[in-house]
């Protein structure tokens, strides 16, 4: 499929107000918010505007998953309350990878807005090495724009879109820095999951996990003009991971992305296989298909280019159980910048043939001013604008470096089950 073709929607959502329409004032205040804000939701649903403008804690967990065209409208200040005890026995559980969260928001029509501040009193959590409750989940919901919204100190992931489908996230300020200046980690930005045509757009990401991580079955989704500084890249997946679980990822356009100091760029991870039928660390099926990393601009990046096909699994279980997810149709457009390994800047390792892979306008370079290139069962080879080796070598793209390179060995497996070693050669 033509990389031009991936996704041709935009996310519009339109919420008609009537004159008559309620509002709802929150006073704020209290020890507990959470009751009155849930209250102003009931009385302002169907067509009203809940205002946050004061200070509020957020301290017992908010379920408000029946909503219905109604806006909250943020302008000041919702603090989650630091009782670890209390959201650890209470919080509402995700079922998926243990995550659960303070504020399950639902329904159809909601808009989010109004320049205000979720501070989600991470230090706290960081402090006893825990990881918290997910500030705010979209759940089991439609057609919802949260835009203007400032987040801190999330003490796991900020944002979690779950079953959800037409959902926008436009102009978002994230920033998961300790108070003591430490790099909070577990903190991404998005996680989506099960859901279809979403959008995360023009934002500014300081964080310490994935930018933005697509989960299983996340299908139309477009990433773009976003900022992401301490991350671990733009990730599909990871995938996979249950056997027996069909995983899809399909339809996805990163655009005009800028990665700053960061382990990973764009990143594609799925789990190996597995002998067991009821494994937990692998031996799921689906693919990962028709993917574009376009105009992405990496400064300090570890690895700008990522696919790992045997994700958390160790070499030997890859070479004996190929990963049953299959990668193909992905494409890089202007992937340019540097990294902070000497010179490798691709690594592709896929234990079984990930096929249809291209790439153009490719323009990265190591701290030593050169470039290197690992590439493992990639069966496209004449569409990648650099050098790569079918069988696992390290391709360096300098004409002056030579083969003095400490020897790396790495199994994997191609379709008949081979075993290659890493090598160096030079084009």
């Amino acid at each position: 499929m033509a990389p031009f073709s991936i996704l041709k929607f935009v996310s519009i959502l339109g919420f008609a107000v009537s004159a008559l329409a309620a509002t709802c004032e929150v006073a704020g205040g209290t020890s507990d918010d959470g009751p009155a804000i849930a209250a102003a939701l009931s009385t302002c649903n169907n067509g009203g505007t809940v205002v946050l403008d004061k200070t509020y804690t957020l301290a017992t967990v908010l379920q408000t998953t029946a909503l219905n065209n109604v806006a909250i409208q943020l302008t000041g200040t919702i603090k989650l309350s630091p009782e670890i005890s209390y959201w650890k026995a209470s919080g509402v559980q995700l079922t998926y990878q243990s995550a659960y969260t303070a504020w399950t928001i639902g329904g159809s029509g909601i808009h989010i807005y109004g320049g205000g501040t979720f501070n989600a009193s991470g230090d706290t959590w960081y402090a006893a090495g825990t990881t918290g409750p997910i500030p705010w989940v979209i759940y089991n919901a439609k057609n919802v724009l949260v835009e203007n919204i400032n987040m801190v100190q999330s003490p796991f992931w900020h944002n979690f879109i779950y079953q959800s489908s037409n959902v926008t996230f436009n102009n978002i300020n994230l920033n998961s820095i300790q108070t003591d200046g430490s790099q909070a980690q577990n903190t991404d930005g998005w996680d989506i999951y099960r859901s279809s045509n979403v959008a995360i757009t023009n934002s500014h990401i300081i964080n310490g996990d994935d930018c933005v991580s697509l989960k299983p079955n996340s299908t139309n989704v477009l990433v773009q003009n976003l900022y992401c500084q301490g991350s671990h890249g733009i990730s599909m997946g990871s995938v996979g991971q249950y056997a027996g679980v069909q995983d899809i990822i399909q339809n996805v356009l990163v655009k005009n992305i800028t990665m700053v100091n960061a382990e990973n760029g764009a990143r594609i991870k799925a789990f190996g296989g597995s002998s067991s039928s009821t494994s937990t660390t692998g031996g799921g099926n689906g693919y990962v298909q028709n993917i574009t990393f376009q105009d992405f601009k990496c400064d300090a990046v570890t690895l700008p280019i990522v696919i790992d096909q045997c994700y958390e699994t160790s070499t030997s279980t890859c070479a004996s159980y190929p990963s049953k997810v299959l990668i193909n149709d992905i494409h890089y457009i202007n992937v340019t910048g540097t990294g902070t390994k000497s010179k490798e800047v691709v690594s592709m390792v896929c234990s079984d043939v990930c096929e249809d892979i291209t790439a153009v306008g490719t323009s990265l370079v190591g701290t030593s001013g050169s470039s290197e290139y690992y590439c493992t069962n990639i069966g496209s080879l004449t569409s990648l604008d650099f050098p790569c080796s079918v069988a696992g070598s390290v391709v360096s793209s300098s004409k002056s470096s030579t083969t003095t390179k400490k020897t790396t060995t790495k199994t994997t497996t191609t379709k008949t089950s081979t075993t290659s070693t890493k090598t160096t050669t030079t084009t």
